[in-house]
């Protein structure tokens, strides 16, 4: 009897490919190239989980939205969330999400999550550069510029 194999498929997001040979070397950048690439519809109505995808030399090969949630959050799967990173060999991750109250500050499950998530990647040799958290007016709140990475 022949069993078949569940397998994740990544896709890039179009406007991203002008993008590729972007290096992001500040959270201003992150924020912004997040913001410019989020669903803008629903940056205020609900959460959603994304994470920017990076090589060895900080580029950005991608952002991959991991997970849709309800108004006050969403469900990150550490297991798929692993599965995109290797899949794609990535070596460096942003984690980012957002906030539709527009509320910037970081959630004591914002900061368990992060935790875990860089715990794991340590594993895999694979850096958590940072977690953004964006408001849907573009504000946004870098755990790495508040000493939380």
């Amino acid at each position: 009897m022949e069993h078949t194999v569940n397998e994740i498929q990544i896709s890039y997001r179009e406007k991203l490919s002008t993008l590729k040979s972007l290096s992001i070397t500040n959270s201003k950048e992150v924020g912004a190239l997040l913001f410019n690439n989020w669903d803008g519809d629903t940056i205020g109505l609900h959460e959603t989980f994304k994470i920017l995808l990076l090589n060895r030399s900080n580029k950005v090969k991608g952002i991959y939205p991991l997970s849709h949630g309800g108004i006050t959050g969403t469900l990150v799967d550490m297991r798929i969330l692993f599965a995109i990173i290797l899949k794609t060999l990535s070596v460096g991750i942003i984690l980012a999400h957002n906030h539709p109250s527009g509320q910037l500050k970081a959630s004591e499950q914002d900061r368990q999550l992060t935790k875990k998530i860089q715990q794991a990647a340590l594993l895999f040799d694979v850096n958590v550069l940072d977690h953004i958290i964006l408001a849907p007016d573009g504000r946004y709140y870098s755990f790495a510029d508040n000493g939380l990475m």
